[in-house]
């Protein structure tokens, strides 16, 4: 691998992450125009709509882009949309080369902006930083590929797996610093996703802190309409952004009070993993590509069960709750341990007093 072309893509990468939490039903994306090894012009796609990230690098760099390079993290799109074809605007710029982290995934235009740039005597170099480049955009290949947003599970675990105490009360397992970390995920998401009995127990506001632009859909998976109007989630200043997940019995014909702020109900079937599956595909058709389920242990359950669960973020806290009443991290029955899924672990790192565990699932298991 070129070491040159490595680093400039290292920085579009660091731009396009800048978007993520902002751009659905967009994918992230970042874009550096360099000349004689220096920037001079940079972008990164800020919101559905807006400019494109190699527009705003090329535009940024102005006459210096001829005869330069451009770095892109994702295919450019080469067809109409609310935006023209960003493959015109690179053509018309008169850069020589381009280089590419990974193709578009959408099947109907992968690889064919890249044939275009060819076509027009441009130098194209693809899969620098592939790997990196794949991770940024996976969501937006969930979506596209299989018409479902990618699902982070997140959960705050002691030692002993457990999330509550035989109270309910979670505040705090974790220390700080995780927390924080916490409030990273809840930016990089679409929708931010909590059991009813989250809301009973804890009354989260699920937003960021701070948001920095990020509006994410907050969705109460509730399926017999427990959930107390009273919640924040339903009368704070962002209760238009909550959406309530209900079973159709649960409410009947009847306009719930939950509603009386601008949330929205959405009703779904009773069974819990068909539940998880027809929510999701709702959340897919409104344009989210990226769902963080913070839990609760039913709701963990039911999305493992389902096979909707992408990837695990674990903080385990060096805490021991004990007793058979204290809540588990995962509900349910369980499984037998010839069917137990099985994790794949990707990352583990420090956070403060606790342990970042993140991790996959086996495929075929």
């Amino acid at each position: 691998m070129n070491d040159t072309h490595t680093h400039w893509m290292a920085r579009a990468l660091s731009l396009a992450r800048k978007g993520e939490g902002l751009t659905r039903p967009n994918p992230p994306v970042g874009a550096v125009v360099v000349r004689k090894g220096e920037i001079v012009g940079e972008g990164w796609h800020r919101k559905a709509g807006g400019p494109h990230a190699e527009v705003i690098a090329l535009d940024k760099a102005g006459a210096k882009a001829r005869g330069a390079t451009l770095y892109v993290t994702l295919e450019p799109c080469s067809t109409s949309g609310r935006t023209p074809p960003c493959t015109q605007r690179i053509r018309e710029s008169g850069v020589a080369r381009v280089v590419v982290a990974t193709r578009d995934p959408n099947p109907k235009h992968a690889g064919r902006g890249i044939r275009l740039l060819r076509r027009a005597g441009i130098d194209v170099t693809i899969n620098v930083c592939r790997a990196e480049g794949e991770s940024l955009i996976e969501p937006f290949a969930r979506w596209i590929t299989e018409k479902r947003p990618f699902v982070t599970l997140k959960l705050g675990i002691t030692m002993d797996g457990k999330i509550a105490d035989r109270r309910g009360h979670s505040r705090w397992i974790t220390g700080p610093q995780a927390r924080r970390e916490v409030q990273a995920l809840r930016r990089r998401a679409d929708a931010v996703m909590v059991g009813a009995g989250t809301v009973i127990s804890d009354n989260p506001s699920l937003w960021p802190r701070p948001a920095k632009g990020r509006q994410p859909l907050r969705v109460i998976v509730d399926g017999k309409g427990r959930a107390p109007a009273s919640a924040q989630v339903f009368t704070d200043e962002h209760a238009a952004h909550t959406v309530w997940a209900v079973n159709r019995s649960a409410i009947g014909k009847r306009k719930p009070r939950q509603t009386a702020h601008g949330a929205q109900v959405w009703k779904i079937p009773a069974s819990r993993s068909a539940g998880a599956r027809s929510l999701l595909k709702q959340l897919a058709r409104e344009g989210i590509l990226h769902v963080l389920c913070e839990g609760g242990g039913e709701l963990a359950e039911s999305l493992i069960r389902a096979g909707c669960v992408d990837e695990y973020v674990f903080f385990l806290s060096p805490k021991i709750m004990g007793g058979r009443e204290s809540r588990p991290a995962v509900g349910g029955k369980g499984w037998l341990m010839a069917d137990v899924p099985e994790l794949k672990i990707i990352e583990i790192r420090p956070e403060g007093k606790d342990i970042l565990i993140r991790a996959r699932t086996v495929q075929g298991r």
